[in-house]
Order: C-alpha cells, then sequence, then structure tokens
C-alpha cells in the first residue's frame, strides 16, 4: 500500500523522568530540520503535567502539553531509558494511551516498547528493543532489553531490525535508532524518499542513512507498495 499524506502531521513525545535523551531528542530533531522544507510538520512533548521533567544526566525538560490537554496528534512516541522501568507499571499512562483516537500511531524507542508490551498491544505483532547491554544487563542478574521485550510480551515476535513497522505500532531498535524511527514517522506521513534523504543530507547523516534505510522490517502488509 501507499502511505497517504497527512498535512501537519504532528508528533508528540512522551516525557518522564529519567529517559535517554537521544531517545527522544533524536526524532524531535528530524522533526525539526524537515520543518525547513514544510513548516506544517511539528514536534512537542507530552507529560503527565506541566511541570519540568528530569531525564538523565540531569537533562530537564518542559513539557508543551498534559495529559489532561489531549492534544490531537498523528504520532505518539515513548521513548525509552531507565524511566521505562517504572512507566511500564503507569496506570495514568496507559489509559492515556488507550484513549487515544485508533489514527494516531503508537510509537517507540529503545525500551518505550516495553510500555505496549505490558498492555498488551504487541501480541501477535512484530516489535523490536535495544539489542546492545549495558553494564548492569551484562551482569549475571541482568537481561537485554530485547529479551526483556520477550518476556513482557510473549506473544509479541521479536525482530532485531532497527525499525519495526507493525501497522499502528512502529518500534525502534537502541538509542541512536530514534533518528531512523525519525526518519520512518516522515515516510508514514507520506513524504517521499527524496524529501527524507535530502533532510539527512542537512543533517549530516547521509552515509548512516544510505546503510540503515533498509534495516526495517514491515509487519504482515503494511509496506508500501
Amino acid at each position: 500500500m501507499s502511505y497517504t499524506f497527512k498535512p501537519g502531521f504532528r508528533l508528540g513525545i512522551y516525557i518522564c523522568k529519567d529517559l535517554e535523551i537521544v531517545d527522544f531528542a533524536a526524532p524531535y530533531g528530524v522533526f525539526s530540520v524537515a520543518r525547513r522544507f514544510d513548516p506544517e510538520l511539528e514536534a512537542f512533548f507530552i507529560a503527565e503535567s506541566l511541570r519540568p521533567v528530569q531525564a538523565q544526566a540531569g537533562f530537564t525538560v518542559l513539557p508543551n502539553y498534559s495529559f489532561a490537554d489531549r492534544p490531537d496528534m498523528d504520532a505518539f512516541l515513548i521513548p525509552g531509558g531507565f524511566g521505562t522501568r517504572q512507566e511500564i507499571n503507569n496506570g495514568h499512562l496507559h489509559e492515556f494511551i488507550r484513549g487515544l483516537p485508533e489514527r494516531t500511531l503508537l510509537v517507540s524507542v529503545c525500551t518505550g516498547s516495553w510500555i505496549y508490551a505490558k498492555m498488551g498491544l504487541l501480541d501477535g505483532k512484530a516489535a523490536t528493543n535495544r539489542k546492545e547491554p549495558d553494564r548492569v544487563e551484562q551482569s549475571p542478574s541482568g537481561k537485554v532489553p530485547i529479551d526483556r521485550l520477550a518476556e513482557l510480551a510473549p506473544a509479541c515476535r521479536i525482530s532485531r531490525a532497527r525499525v519495526v513497522d507493525a501497522g499502528r505500532i512502529v518500534t525502534g531498535g537502541g538509542i541512536s535508532s530514534g533518528m531512523e524511527v525519525g526518519f520512518h514517522l516522515l515516510r508514514r506521513a507520506g513524504y517521499g524518499e527524496d524529501f527524507i534523504a535530502e533532510v539527512a543530507r542537512v543533517m549530516e547523516y547521509s552515509k548512516a542513512y544510505d546503510v540503515y534505510a533498509t534495516d526495517i522490517e514491515y509487519d504482515d502488509s503494511h509496506a508500501p507498495s
């Protein structure tokens, strides 16, 4: 199928304590540069409340919207990081997600997919997660995030692709895969490969984009024709 162009595509990025900075900064940065070519694109931050949120390493983010605002958006993205270990049990977040219109894409980077796994949204679908462990995860009691995803969602088909497009749900692999998730969301918004490649060129990311552009797994019939 070919994706339908969505004028004014809006990306909402969830922000909570102890998120990985690159997980949310990379897709936000892709949209920021793409706006130079199409100012109708928009990316913004959503949190439970309109209070500053401290991500990892003391990086503080001021959200644009709270859950109560219910902003209109075409995609909702959950980044990964240590914060997701608490967020998998955040009932307010789960309720917010379940209240989103069916047309809203559910997106994640890295361990953000754990949230969708815990909610049962990945059952019968393919998804990915970070594959490279850190020091804690390499310890005898640790668990690599992609293996933890399989544990949280035993009915999910685990993929090692950098990006997995399962229709409404789009998941990205490790930390820097937020770049490819950002590019793929432009694809889902209906922008052509020439447009996306030009955004990558301006970001001086062309060589990496050429390597990763095809590292996408489409689950079932969700691939573009």
